[in-house]
């Protein structure tokens, strides 16, 4: 299936094939991981073209300047020009980081994203934004810019563990809840090993792709695609600080989902039937994380910074009914802490 620059097939090696069949360029990397190294790197390196392969550790506390250093010096080592390609294979954190050094090595050389992870293919590699961490802070640096192709093997969901897949549906789940009620009602009677892969990656990358083309850098409706994030972020950077447990993006985004629902019923938007499936499909996927007071007075703060926010005020995406959000809503640490004490009770 061909989306734009999207391609969309169950074997890797056949969108590999077909893209340099059309492409020719002077020098080629591949960003892997130890993961995507010894799973999915087999599966295309025969059908590459000669290249360099750079390899880094895996987990979101890499994505920062220091990994993107190492990825610059490989690139300047091997002495690549303006010509040249870097194609990410791996999850979001490849994706965003990848392109991220891809779109600013030389003022910007051609990435393509190689989404290996579920999240990666419904979210993260749609869409152009890039970016790594810093100081603690998610995406805090960064930039918009499109990869030449988005080469989605559905194949690579095979060599997932089940904790990966299950933290990509968070952000089917937001996809369906945003923009699709209908969907919403039919994945919500299935359980999360009856999902249908097929049809859900499709219909994800079309309603990002959809929301993108209207608004390319998130000046307004491309926000709505944030919805769960404002207080999904915040919990999975205080985690990402803690020994004790660190959450995947999606789980994270799952707790953010439950919260923004609540204010959303709080402010007379949803209904508290509407609330209620919402949160009983979510714990049965995902189950509860265990948060205490003194955790959320850590998270709070951590909202102030969201990309989100103007003038100090911190804005959130709501839910106007399943199927339709709202974007620029002003929520208060008060709205918040109200959230995050309804989802810990």
């Amino acid at each position: 299936m061909n989306l734009g620059s999207v391609r969309i097939a169950p074997a890797a090696g056949e969108l590999v094939t077909a893209f340099f069949e059309q492409h020719t360029y002077t020098n080629i990397a591949v960003l892997v991981d130890e993961h995507t190294k010894k799973y999915c790197y087999p599966l295309i390196k025969p059908l590459l073209p000669k290249h360099l392969l750079i390899s880094i550790k895996s987990g979101e506390e890499k994505k920062n300047l220091e990994t993107c250093s190492h990825i610059w010096q490989q690139l300047t080592d091997k002495q690549f020009d303006r010509k040249s390609l870097v194609i990410n294979l791996g999850g979001g954190v490849i994706g965003d980081m990848g392109g991220f050094c891809a779109s600013t090595y030389k003022r910007g050389i051609d990435f393509i994203q190689a989404p290996t992870t579920l999240l990666a293919q419904v979210d993260a590699s749609v869409g152009g934004k890039l970016g790594i961490d810093f100081n603690g802070f998610k995406n805090h640096i960064g930039v918009f810019k499109e990869p030449v192709a988005v080469l989605i093997a559905t194949d690579f969901l095979k060599t997932l563990p089940w904790q990966e897949v299950r933290s990509g549906f968070a952000e089917i789940i937001k996809h369906c809840l945003i923009t699709d009620a209908a969907m919403w009602q039919k994945i919500r009677k299935r359980d999360l090993d009856k999902q249908k892969w097929e049809e859900l990656v499709p219909h994800s990358v079309q309603i990002k792709q959809e929301v993108v083309r209207q608004d390319p850098t998130e000046k307004g409706l491309r926000k709505i695609l944030n919805f769960g994030h404002t207080i999904g972020h915040a919990v999975e950077s205080y985690f990402l600080a803690q020994t004790r447990k660190k959450l995947l993006h999606g789980e994270a985004i799952a707790v953010g989902m439950i919260c923004e629902a609540f204010i959303s019923m709080q402010k007379g938007l949803l209904t508290e039937d509407e609330l209620i499936a919402i949160e009983e499909f979510i714990f049965a996927v995902y189950g509860k994380v265990k948060i205490t007071d003194a955790d959320i007075a850590a998270i709070l703060p951590l909202t102030l910074q969201d990309k989100k926010n103007e003038k100090g005020k911190i804005q959130c995406v709501l839910l106007e009914k399943p199927g339709k959000a709202v974007f620029d809503q002003i929520v208060t640490f008060k709205d918040m802490q109200e959230a995050l004490d309804y989802y810990k009770n």
